[in-house]
């Protein structure tokens, strides 16, 4: 709470947000810990749990509350498929993540060893061994996954039988993820004294990283492509790409870094997040409207999405950050979602918005993973207050 409050008091209006976290970290019928993904309509997810938690848990200071839904999710591993959400291809992935991003903020070293450290390793295991949905490590060392019908990343809108955003073969995203979780793996390998296991995790994310630049790297786009397929790479100009930049373990050099981050911001930033597909596309849809079939056929397919500011604001600020002004002009950008919490947002950041400006915005007026990633961008860099600056 200390934390939460020298947040507030050094940025009024990180007091809306903070006063937003609140409303998402509830606890279930069970007693256990969890996060709503968002109102009106939505549960809790466990992707969307796993990518808020870090803003709405760890940024504001509530250790407590993140070790607690870290345990609660845990328990639920065993038994892939059951609500919350994990039949998924990474959703997992994510809660090494924020596992990793708790250690940043907590060094509660002995928790994690003791209560998730088993369930960590299970997590690499049944990837490497292959689950339901095809999900599976390939022989060239990047994560396939996908059935025909079937969505499994957060690119997920069905229409009836069809598929808005097939994305069947080697998410990009995914495979970020996946390098990001072995890397984590092998540093807590390193810790908790176990050398052998350390090995065997620096050589998968060595496979991994040997193949990423060589499958991903479209040299005509001067970015990543979208997906591998099991016919030709998907060269659609999308987001996902950009947690190539922005995870904490990353796989790509610095012009590389650059140009994909100049592709994403002409082609897909706009003031309330980022599309989820470039004007440019023949399949972009501009504006999410009308009924069921028109709203899901737009929903990834051009339509702005708040949550990806975070990424890309971390993106942004690590790769221009000798430039004069890096802070100021990253906080230009955030601005209007900052303003639509004290405005039309209720006191919310919504979950999404038009492609076309004016931007209007869509779908749940208050979104868990939008506070939580504009909330821990605008801390941990704009204000370059992370987690090692509070140690």
């Amino acid at each position: 709470m200390d934390r939460r409050n020298k947040i507030v008091q050094t940025v009024p209006k990180c007091t809306g947000l903070s006063l937003s976290a609140d409303a998402f970290l509830v606890k279930r019928s069970d007693a256990r810990a969890t996060i709503i993904a968002g109102y009106p309509w939505f549960t809790d997810w466990g992707r969307d749990t796993m990518i808020a938690l870090p803003g709405l848990a760890l940024v504001t200071g509530r250790f407590d509350e993140a070790r607690d839904i870290l345990a609660a999710y845990a328990n639920r591993f065993p038994d892939w498929g059951d609500i919350p959400e994990y039949n998924s291809v990474d959703a997992t992935l994510w809660y090494v993540y924020a596992v990793d991003r708790f250690l940043a903020y907590t060094d509660d070293y002995n928790f994690v060893r003791e209560t998730l450290w088993s369930v960590l390793q299970e997590i690499i295991h049944y990837f490497v061994r292959g689950t339901r949905y095809n999900i599976h490590l390939d022989c060239d060392g990047l994560l396939y996954a996908g059935e025909p019908g079937v969505q499994l990343t957060w690119m997920d809108a069905k229409v009836g039988d069809w598929v808005v955003t097939p994305r069947q073969g080697k998410p990009v995203e995914v495979n970020a993820l996946w390098y990001n979780a072995l890397c984590v793996m092998r540093d807590l390998s390193d810790r908790y004294g176990e050398p052998d296991l350390s090995a065997e995790y620096a050589g998968l994310a060595e496979r991994t990283a040997a193949r990423f630049v060589e499958a991903f790297w479209n040299s005509n786009a001067g970015c990543l492509y979208d997906c591998l397929t099991d016919t030709v790479p998907d060269a659609a100009i999308r987001p996902n790409q950009i947690f190539a930049l922005s995870l904490p373990h990353r796989m790509l050099d610095a012009a590389r870094e650059r140009s994909i981050l100049d592709v994403v911001e002409r082609e897909l930033l706009t003031p309330c997040g980022l599309r989820s597909l470039s004007p440019s596309d023949a399949a972009y849809r501009g504006t999410y409207g009308g009924d069921p079939y028109s709203r899901d056929s737009a929903y990834h397919q051009g339509t702005v999405w708040a949550w990806l500011m975070g990424p890309f604001i971390t993106s942004w600020v690590r790769i221009h950050r000798k430039e004069a002004d890096v802070y100021n002009n990253a906080r230009r950008m955030l601005h209007p979602l900052l303003c639509q919490v004290e405005e039309s947002g209720l006191g919310h950041i919504s979950e999404i918005f038009d492609g076309d400006a004016p931007h209007v915005f869509r779908g749940c007026f208050a979104q868990a993973w939008s506070t939580a990633e504009v909330l821990r961008a605008f801390v941990e860099d704009v204000l370059d207050q992370g987690p090692e600056k509070i140690k």
